[in-house]
C-alpha cells in the first residue's frame, strides 16, 4: 500500500507547468481530453458512414477498424495541436 507520502509523489504529474491545456469557456482543459473526444467522435462517424454505405455487412472486425481511426485521429489531433 502506498502510504501519504507515495499518494502525493504519484499527484506530482498532475502539477507540472508544461502540461499542455486548453482554456474552454473559463476552465482548463487538459489537451488529452479534447483528443480524446475528437477521436471518439471520428469512430462513431466512421460506424455511421460504414453503415450507410453498407460497408458494415461485408466489412469484418468492424469495432477494431473504428477504433483504429479514432485513435489515428486522436493521435494525429495531439500533433497537430501540441506537436514539437
Amino acid at each position: 500500500m502506498l502510504g501519504p507520502l507515495g499518494v502525493l509523489v504519484t499527484l506530482n504529474g498532475c502539477a507540472s507547468p508544461g502540461a499542455p491545456s486548453l482554456i474552454l469557456f473559463g476552465a482548463y482543459f487538459p489537451g488529452w481530453i479534447l483528443c480524446g473526444v475528437a477521436g471518439i467522435a471520428a469512430a462513431i462517424v466512421a460506424r455511421i458512414a460504414m453503415v450507410m454505405s453498407g460497408l458494415s455487412d461485408a466489412l469484418p472486425l468492424q469495432l477494431f477498424v473504428c477504433v483504429a481511426l479514432g485513435l489515428l485521429v486522436a493521435i494525429a489531433a495531439w500533433l497537430f495541436w501540441f506537436g514539437q
